[in-house]
């Protein structure tokens, strides 16, 4: 399977509470790897080979109280 690096801008997160939100809301979707959630940058970066799983994993970003930018 050929992996894609991913990075999606997260607006919402201050705090490392707020990262670690959003790396569970993540590591909660099967198919995505290396999960990185950069606070300071406000990112969230990782990597799949299923293009579906990016629009599960903005979903999962909303959820959690987030917003996902482009």
């Amino acid at each position: 399977m050929n992996l894609q690096e991913i990075t999606l801008n997260v607006e919402g997160m201050s705090c490392s509470h707020c990262s670690g939100t959003v790396q569970k809301a993540l590591e909660s979707i099967n198919g995505l790897s290396d999960i990185k959630v950069d606070l300071e940058g406000k990112k969230a970066i990782f990597k799949t080979g299923d293009q579906s799983k990016i629009d599960q994993a903005k979903d999962a970003i909303i959820k959690a109280g987030f917003n996902v930018v482009l």
